[in-house]
């Protein structure tokens, strides 16, 4: 039986479920507020991760953000922070290099070396090891004035009182109907772990996906299998550049959040499909015509080593004590092509994770538009009947409210400090707290 317990600290101000970058920018946000307010917000951060990690395996040695350093945890909304990447970069002493390279677009695990760094500094504010299990009213007199958030480390099961959660849940990976994960069979997520792990160099590959983890994903796989055969499966004809143009970009911009937010649902609708190539499924151009050279180079020099089933489909996969059989299906002539690969990657996306699903009865109290989506004002917060006064808010699962930008690092500096204002504004009364409530002292 697992032990219960209820955190000592009084009631919080703030809960937030999940640690990566989005609510580690709050963290930040409530740091600073903090620094400068006679009335301090009192939040912490519970995180199921052992440590701080974002995409770590995906971290691919000469892969690039996709995003300017100027959009880091901070600049956007406080640009003399003293968390901004700048900061961190003169910190560790390579401000003038990165300089001289002249670009805004920073390696990978640069950058995610940078939000370890930020999240360090506030390690106060987190609890790591923390799996929350479940978010529960704390009524009085009919109205839910407080929220019981219930996390688990190991055997014990604690609950943390707050008057607000902020829910930041991240993504999960997306796979095709039927598709299962194993030791041969990988979503792109895990890359890097599973890699480390193999006994042995793979003979036969195939990548599935189209966008940029697929295509970093097949050009990494081509690097470190020399001698592997490395297939890319999608149903395009080719790989689609992403549009990171200066005047597309305008869709990132916090004004255009307000402009999408009020508009009717039909123009919504049309700004997410005129924009998509902003984001979903499309590569860089630099890393499209990379893979386009290698492929001339291998058809004129050899070995044929990498290749390209477009406009096809992976119709099924089957593993045995030996491989995986892939058999893929071109969509033009319905052709099939069979393949005994030994690993077999899906670079097919995420989706947001389910921000309800920790809210148990309280989902009820949500409100909801006709296609069913949980309806969030302007201020990330959930829409909920009225015996609902704690704050619950979301960082994710907003794209059908706020626009393209819900679940990428362009708004999330912006963010964080709307939503630490909507809650230092609607902060409540003085609530009783859970060891109180239990008939114990609060130390």
């Amino acid at each position: 039986m697992p032990e219960h317990t209820t955190d000592a600290t009084p009631v919080l101000d703030v809960v937030g479920v999940g640690f990566g970058p989005s609510n580690l920018a709050l963290a930040i946000a409530v740091h600073e507020h903090n620094q400068r307010s006679a009335a301090p917000v009192n939040a912490l951060f519970l995180e199921r991760q052992q440590r701080f990690g974002w995409h770590r395996g995906m971290l691919i040695e000469d892969a690039t953000m996709q995003v300017s350093f100027l959009k880091d945890l901070v600049t956007m909304r406080n640009p003399t922070s003293e968390f901004s990447f700048l900061s961190y970069l003169h910190g560790a002493g390579r401000l003038v290099e990165f300089i001289n390279q002249k670009s805004l677009f920073p390696l990978r695990i640069e950058f995610h070396d940078y939000l370890e760094w930020a999240a360090g500094r506030l390690a106060d504010s987190v609890r790591y090891d923390r799996e929350v299990i479940a978010v529960e009213p704390v009524t009085e007199a009919g109205t839910v004035r407080a929220l019981d958030v219930i996390a688990r480390h190991g055997t014990t099961v604690t609950t943390y009182r707050t008057r607000n959660v902020v829910l930041g849940l991240g993504l999960e990976p997306r796979l095709p109907d039927g598709a299962r994960l194993s030791t041969r069979v990988w979503h792109n997520r895990d890359l890097l772990t599973h890699v480390e792990r193999l006994g042995g160099d793979p003979r036969r590959v195939a990548v599935v996906g189209a966008g940029q983890s697929a295509a970093e994903v097949t050009k990494f796989l081509h690097d470190r299998f020399p001698r592997a055969e490395v297939y890319g499966v999608f149903s395009r004809y080719g790989y689609s550049p992403a549009d990171d143009t200066p005047l597309a970009n305008r869709v990132f911009d916090p004004e255009a959040i307000d402009h999408f937010h009020g508009a009717p649902e039909q123009v919504k609708e049309m700004i997410l499909g005129y924009h998509a190539n902003t984001n979903y499924s499309v590569v860089d151009t630099d890393l499209i015509e990379e893979l386009s050279r290698r492929l001339y180079q291998e058809r004129l020099r050899g070995p044929r080593r990498l290749r390209l089933l477009n406009v096809s489909r992976v119709l099924r996969a089957e593993e045995n004590a030996e491989t995986v059989r892939v058999t893929v299906e071109s969509l033009a002539t319905q052709q099939r092509t069979v393949l005994d690969c030994d690993l077999l990657v899906y670079a097919t996306g995420y989706r947001p994770a389910d921000p309800l699903r920790l809210l148990g009865d309280l989902a009820a109290l949500c409100r909801h538009d006709d296609q069913g989506r949980p309806m969030v004002a302007r201020d990330y917060r959930l829409d909920t009947d009225d015996e609902l006064r704690a704050g619950l808010y979301l960082q994710g699962s907003t794209e059908h409210s706020h626009g393209i930008s819900s679940s990428l690092l362009s708004t999330t500096a912006v963010r964080v400090g709307q939503i630490l204002r909507s809650i230092t504004a609607e902060r409540a009364a003085p609530l009783a707290s859970p060891l109180a409530s239990a008939g114990w002292s609060t130390p």
